[in-house]
């Protein structure tokens, strides 16, 4: 098997582990990212991760910590075949020579690249995720006691889309912030990680490290790709679930003000809880099946 294969399928293994174990913590993180700004006075649809993962279940039951999961499972392929093979092709062109390991500086080189790569897929991808997860908060102002369906699962999503929000482009909405997040959250991701990595093992040799140490590795790794971009990802969900035919928001750095002056800083981190809480296990999940996978294949 070529190293793009075993790349596919191994990406395609951490991904689908990454989905399953992060998937709830995501849902959170998009409702308390896009819930409206309280009217003076009144108190926010949620009051924090607790009372959202509350509210939810009590009104779509557990299943609902798990809407929007068809659009990125049914693309999780596509996306983490993207992410590792590009990732691993810029290491060959990287290497000084075949099977030499790679610096820290050089995984982060190399992230950036995947990032640069993923961004034209996760862009679609978390447009369809976040309406679908948005969709019952941004019915708190209107004072609705039941949850608003607009969309009744992604392919409706895509289909809304492009039909009335101008084409394919309106699937991309978001792109810029999404290129500013994955590229930069990618480069610190994989730095960090072979960061970790390289020190527990002692050394650039990381071949024998235990799934414990890639456990640890990995899950750092995640935290340090939020850490990093945090902001960027509340912008580019407030710009994805914004409304076509009366926008808030004019664009990415018209929104980071808006979000900025109504909010303060504390609302470019609406929803970080979730999103560390989700990126350490859910991540450490990605990186030992990949490894553990790419191991077993050769």
């Amino acid at each position: 098997m070529g190293d793009v294969a075993k790349d596919l399928t191994s990406g395609t293994v951490g991904g689908a582990a990454q989905l399953i174990v992060g998937h709830p913590f995501d849902t959170i993180k998009v409702k308390l990212q896009s819930q409206p700004a309280p009217l003076p006075g009144q108190p926010p649809k949620f009051s924090g991760a607790m009372d959202a993962v509350k509210q939810t279940v009590a009104a779509e039951g557990p299943r609902g910590l798990y809407k929007g999961m068809g659009a990125p499972l049914a693309t999780v392929a596509a996306f983490n075949a993207v992410l590792f093979t590009v990732r691993g092709q810029m290491e060959a062109l990287l290497r000084s020579e075949p099977g030499a390991p790679l610096t820290v500086n050089q995984q982060v080189i190399a992230g950036a690249g995947a990032g640069v790569a993923v961004s034209f897929l996760a862009c679609p991808t978390e447009l369809i995720k976040c309406r679908l997860q948005a969709q019952s908060a941004l019915v708190a102002d209107a004072g609705s006691a039941t949850v608003a369906v607009k969309y009744g699962g992604p392919m409706d999503v895509a289909r809304q889309v492009l039909r009335s929000e101008g084409g394919a482009r309106g699937l991309f909405k978001g792109l810029v912030p999404t290129l500013a997040r994955e590229v930069p959250g990618n480069a610190a991701m994989f730095g960090v990680y072979e960061a970790l990595k390289q020190y527990m093992a002692g050394g650039t040799d990381t071949s024998k490290l235990g799934r414990g140490s890639l456990i640890v590795a990995g899950g750092l790794a995640g935290a340090s790709f939020w850490g990093s971009v945090y902001p960027t990802d509340v912008v580019k969900s407030v710009i994805q679930v914004d409304d076509y035919k009366n926008p808030k928001y004019k664009g990415s750095i018209h929104a980071f003000r808006s979000i900025l002056a109504s909010e303060g800083v504390k609302g470019l981190y609406k929803g970080f809880g979730p999103a560390m809480a989700r990126s350490i296990p859910a991540n450490a999940a990605c990186f030992l099946a990949y490894e553990v996978t790419r191991s077993s294949l050769g």
